[in-house]
């Protein structure tokens, strides 16, 4: 298994690893142009050139990171390729000096096993919540905010 950033060539893979879990109401959907315009945020595990897992880390303030778009493809969940992307991700956040990196998630006990701790999605600064607004669960919205410190 290799994991990198992922190239414009994976795009059409991790539509359709986050948009298998979307249609199952697991994780938000997203089109092909938001995967293009945040290309850069994307990593990826591949196998044998194919894409099995992919995430997203997303700087939104000079401390502030959110880890979103986590997935991994359904026959191989339970052997550690989120782990390994969460990993991955959070030593990115570090290099880049961020100290906290936030997710919403429908999978907080998998969060949790990564050491993320629950908390209100109140507390979260409202630039956040910009992405939010063209969300179809918007404004009622059962997703859970996890975040983990990584100074």
């Amino acid at each position: 298994m290799i994991i990198r950033k992922a190239i414009l060539a994976d795009v059409e893979s991790i539509h359709d690893l986050v948009n298998y879990y979307a249609d199952k109401s697991m994780m938000l959907s997203r089109s092909r142009s938001m995967l293009y315009e945040n290309i850069r945020d994307f990593v990826i595990i591949e196998a044998e050139g194919e894409v099995i897992g992919a995430g997203a880390l997303h700087v939104l303030w000079q401390d502030l990171a959110e880890l979103r778009s986590l997935a991994v493809k359904d026959s191989l969940t339970g052997k550690g390729i989120g782990r390994q992307l969460v990993d991955y991700m959070l030593k990115e956040a570090k290099a880049l000096g961020v100290q906290k990196v936030f997710t919403l998630t429908y999978q907080p006990g998998f969060f949790e096993k990564q050491g993320f701790c629950i908390i209100d999605k109140e507390s979260m600064p409202r630039k956040v919540w910009t992405d939010c607004i063209n969300c179809p669960k918007f404004p009622n919205c059962n997703e859970i905010c996890m975040e983990i410190n990584i100074v």
